[in-house]
């Protein structure tokens, strides 16, 4: 199963980082994200992922999950250099960039990490602001956003895989007719011209979508090569795994070129004893009126008037299909639905997992649902959101993912030096291909 890790320092629970030992004083650091990468690539992912989310906001309520002070490009650019084989995946907004600039900072990134880069394609739900705009609709985002994609995928074909020469008799470094200048005139964009970058061993990076609105499904189903989701409960996820799989099939392309990786919270522990031990060490931080509170002001979804031991309404979710954040929504209700759920179990999740699959237990326990979910044709493999750093990814790294691999589902070595090669995806094509 493939293998991808939220690169999550202090932990993916916004109350995570005040738990001893959490580093969180060394957070404006190099050296606690170049320990963390290196720890995953020790134990054989895929890649890592670096989330985005623009302004400061979520920093100041001190959620050091969603209030990342990292900028992926400038972070995974240091990450390249410190580690040899993993993938680096970054998050870059089509709403608030440019498509030749992005084209250049991505194509710079692979080509120095030696093909190892995917871009991680959003159309933001926040931070316009800080931008000085108002956020467009969805559906014009998502219009800009394939454009965008447009554009930069014809910058990275515009270089031949055969362009560079370096041809010292002939003083020749590069063939100029193998560089292809690119135009484009469309609704959001204009410009001509190519990138000054030759493409690396991968081609170009790897395209990851995460969107699960209408939009985002489409646009998954059209240019995503792995798609994060957010999938509570296993049924569901077999259909969503399903029924986008398909999508991409209409879309003129093989599904088997498309991975999907729901995002998993695992708390593992030498024993499910001790798992329980270590989420409850996470949940005495949780102030539970503060985390309703949060909760509606982000989804528009009243709790603080409902006891803690109560269950949640169904009716209290009606508005997730027109809200910005709905599929989100969607995941919440799904699980608020199931018997004997309560809102204390919902805050719970909300603030450990935000609507992904939570699930707590030996390595043994965690890798049986794991499995699960994968021979169930739900999933592809898992993203992995550590929900505390670095006792889980410590955890992780030396009870689940050894029993992952001597049970054939986890691989001993990198098969690849690059992420495309290691994620079995095809070489794109250049303009003469």
């Amino acid at each position: 199963m493939v293998l991808s890790a939220l690169l999550s320092p202090v932990g993916y629970d916004w109350h995570a980082w005040r738990l001893p030992g959490s580093r969180s004083e060394e957070l404006a650091t190099l050296a606690i994200l170049a320990d963390t990468a290196q720890k995953w690539e020790r134990s054989k992912l895929d890649s890592i992922f670096l989330a985005d989310i623009p302004g400061a906001s979520f920093l100041l309520e001190n959620d050091l999950s969603l209030g990342s002070p990292y900028e992926p490009v400038s972070a995974l650019g240091a990450l390249a250099a410190s580690t040899s084989n993993i993938g680096l995946i970054g998050t870059i907004s089509t709403t608030f960039s440019h498509p030749f600039t992005t084209a250049r900072q991505l194509a710079g990134l692979d080509m120095l990490s030696g093909g190892r880069v995917g871009w991680n394609i959003v159309t933001s739900s926040y931070g316009a602001e800080a931008y000085g705009i108002e956020l467009p609709v969805k559906a014009d985002r998502y219009r800009r956003a394939t454009e965008f994609v447009k554009v930069v995928r014809g910058l990275w074909s515009a270089w031949s895989d055969r362009a560079v020469i370096n041809d010292r008799s002939m003083g020749v470094w590069v063939d100029p007719d193998l560089i292809k200048v690119r135009e484009h005139d469309g609704e959001f964009f204009k410009l001509r011209g190519y990138v000054n970058i030759p493409r690396s061993p991968q081609g170009h990076p790897v395209l990851v979508q995460a969107g699960q609105s209408s939009e985002g499904l489409g646009l998954g189903a059209e240019v995503a090569e792995i798609i994060y989701t957010t999938q509570p409960l296993l049924d569901e996820a077999v259909r969503y795994y399903r029924e986008q799989k398909a999508r991409v099939q209409a879309a003129g392309r093989d599904p088997a070129h498309v991975k999907i990786l729901p995002g998993i919270i695992p708390y593992v522990g030498r024993t499910e004893a001790e798992a329980k031990e270590m989420m409850e060490s996470v949940v005495q931080f949780m102030n539970f009126s503060l985390l309703a509170e949060r909760f509606e002001r982000l989804y528009s979804v009243k709790l603080s008037d409902l006891d803690l031991g109560e269950a949640v309404p169904d009716e209290r979710f009606d508005n997730w299909e027109s809200h910005p954040s709905g599929p989100r929504i969607a995941a919440y209700k799904s699980y608020a639905a199931q018997p004997g759920r309560t809102v204390k179990d919902l805050l719970v999740v909300y603030s450990s997992a935000m609507g992904h699959h939570l699930v707590c237990g030996s390595a043994t326990q965690v890798a049986d649902t794991m499995i699960e979910w994968f021979e169930s044709y739900a999933c592809d493999g898992f993203s992995i959101n550590t929900p505390t750093a670095p006792a889980s990814i410590d955890a992780l790294c030396k009870y689940l993912i050894p029993e992952l691999q001597e049970r054939g589902y986890a691989r001993t070595e990198y098969a690849a030096s690059t992420l495309r090669g290691n994620l079995q995806l095809p070489h794109p094509k250049a303009w003469d291909g």
